[in-house]
């Protein structure tokens, strides 16, 4: 009895002893840079590249304004991590289900070789490869065009066809209206450590104490901008500053969307706004192999940037503000998560970089990772809609949808009258939902995206109300192949909206060329050049089919059989205006 106490007591020891020994292997580096630091001076737990102490705008970007930089330590000064930091990260993929395999149908393509010449970058040393440093300024090459004041977007939106006044609004025509009986308690705000602050105290208040509009977060005032005929107004000021919201405001934490095939995030902003995340897979000279389906390709971020820019030069003004952005991977969003799920998938690749895959159906896994160069990832980033328990959305079927399947067909795809039989099913036997149709038929043509399986509207307003343009990520994917399939609801109904078919018909036209608007529009984002110049030129030639296909349309059916009049007198006023 006496032999086993003495065994059970060794091993206590022993395992005390270990747990002591990890501790202080987590301690020492701490202690390290603690006693190396002059007194006073805060310092900061990771590690930091060595060239950061030699940047004053670094120091005063991640330390305090007006401080020297803390002398770094030997890790530090190396370029390496130190060894606490590096351990947690790599711990992220001890996690068994960092080895699930993945369901795609191909793998990652190669990364592109290095440029060579003399404009290219200078080749760092192999032994400095630091951990975490900032993003190299990204050097945006000017897309054709003779304007890059924006004068040429300015002078389309003068035009008389972008100055149409719509129909007056009425109560059941807005979204939302402002409750003017809801008092805002300014010190009760103030006190809160959640609200930043956002100027004098008195200047977003009235002096009833009522919350001025205008003191409104950008995303509360684009939500209250949704009416029945637009998501937004062709002048809002809201959407420019939304614009600049999505790429500057601080993220405060980041979780999974549920659902999809491939990983999204939402993220929440200071300002209590959210925006869908989707993360760089492809670079912008990456076409869609032709081998591919279309249910089965990777969704482009940057297609989503393009798609909100090329709506607006169309005046449909149906797609969500989208802006491109880069995301330090480490700060903005491990740091910030709450989701272990998307924690635990962490880890520092082969070549010392910050990657991450999450869960989702399709293309996540180790094999498909996001990974950061070393810790920073582009991607773009959409300002949600109304929360649905706010303003209820009803999704539908496309009619023309594909059948998502490697040899069945759609039945449209086989009925050249299946246009027929939509006429007579309710919501297309009556109001302006064939002809949303349409317009979204041309927009998802232009874009080269076959991915319209669903589409959503605003319950509140019932049938007679636009179509919601979500999900345009499988846009873009191929400058070098037109799918004519996508036009079939076009040529198989053969009606279009006079307005939506003058304003072709001007972006047609040199002066208003429309791949030169996409490349002034798309100049202003944060990651431009968004677009590869030749998508740009693949515009122009879809937009020529477009009009060819309505063409033949007005021949077999005639005029006023194919444009249905939506301008009216009103047309004729703005003109003579």
């Amino acid at each position: 009895m006496i032999p086993l106490r003495r065994f059970r007591a060794l091993i206590l020891a022993v395992f005390l002893a270990a747990c002591a020994l990890h501790i202080a292997l987590d301690l020492l580096p701490k202690l390290g840079r603690r006693a190396a630091r002059p007194s006073g001076q805060p310092g900061c737990s990771c590690a930091r590249p060595a060239g950061e102490a030699a940047a004053p705008g670094r120091a005063r970007a991640r330390g305090r304004p007006g401080e020297p930089p803390a002398r770094a330590p030997a890790a530090g000064r190396s370029g390496w991590p130190n060894k606490h930091t590096l351990r947690i990260l790599q711990d992220f993929s001890s996690d068994p289900s960092s080895n699930l395999t993945s369901h795609s149908l191909e793998k990652l393509p190669p990364a592109a070789p290095p440029a060579e010449g003399p404009g290219a970058p200078t080749p760092r040393d192999p032994a400095h490869r630091p951990l975490l440093r900032e993003p190299e300024p990204r050097r945006s090459v000017p897309p054709p065009g003779p304007s890059g004041d924006g004068a040429l977007l300015a002078r389309l939106f003068e035009h008389p066809l972008y100055r149409v006044a719509g129909p007056p609004l009425t109560a059941d025509d807005v979204l939302f209206t402002v409750n003017g009986d809801i008092r805002f308690n300014p010190k009760a705000a103030a006190e809160s450590p959640n609200w930043p602050p956002g100027g004098p105290e008195d200047a977003a208040f009235l002096p009833t104490g009522e919350a001025a509009v205008d003191a409104y977060p950008n995303w509360l005032k684009f939500h209250l901008g949704i009416n029945r005929y637009e998501l937004y107004s062709r002048r809002s000021p809201a959407v420019e500053a939304l614009l600049c919201d999505l790429g500057a405001q601080k993220i405060t934490s980041v979780a999974m969307k549920s659902g999809g095939t491939q990983l999204k995030l939402i993220m929440t902003f200071q300002n209590y706004g959210q925006a869908l995340f989707k993360p760089m897979k492809q670079t912008r000279e990456q076409e869609t192999p032709p081998d591919f389906f279309y249910f089965s390709d990777y969704e482009r971020h940057n297609a989503e940037i393009a798609a909100f820019h090329l709506d607006r030069i169309l005046d449909f003004r149906r797609v969500p503000p989208v802006a491109g952005r880069m995301i330090n991977m480490t700060k903005e969003i491990r740091d910030v998560t709450r989701d272990k799920k998307l924690w635990r998938t962490f880890f520092i690749s082969p070549a010392n970089n910050v990657c991450f895959y999450g869960e989702c159906s399709y293309y996540c896994s180790t094999e498909h990772a996001l990974c950061g160069k070393p810790d920073q990832i582009e991607g773009s980033l959409a300002a949600f809609l109304p929360d649905l328990s706010l303003a209820k959305r009803k999704t539908w079927r496309n009619p023309w949808r594909r059948s998502y399947h490697k040899r069945k067909k759609a039945e449209w795809e086989v009925d050249p009258d299946y246009c027929e039989e939509v006429k007579q099913t309710s919501p297309y036997d009556g109001g302006q939902r064939i002809l949303d149709v349409m317009d979204m038929t041309i927009f998802d043509f232009l874009m080269g995206n076959m991915d319209r399986h669903h589409y959503e509207t605003f319950e509140k307003f019932g049938n007679e109300t636009f179509i919601i343009h979500l999900d345009n990520g499988r846009g873009f994917g191929k400058y070098s192949h037109d799918e004519l399939s996508i036009l079939v609801p076009l040529q198989q109904c053969c009606r279009i909206r006079k307005s939506t078919y003058l304003r072709l018909q001007l972006l047609a036209k040199e002066e208003y060329k429309l791949s030169l608007l996409m490349a002034e529009s798309l100049r202003k984002d944060r990651v431009a050049p968004v677009l590869y110049r030749p998508h740009l030129e693949a515009l122009d030639r879809r937009l020529r089919l477009v009009l060819r296909a309505v063409g033949g349309c007005v021949e077999k059916d005639g005029l006023h059989s194919v444009v249905h009049d939506d301008l009216g007198a009103e047309h004729r006023g703005s003109n003579q205006r």
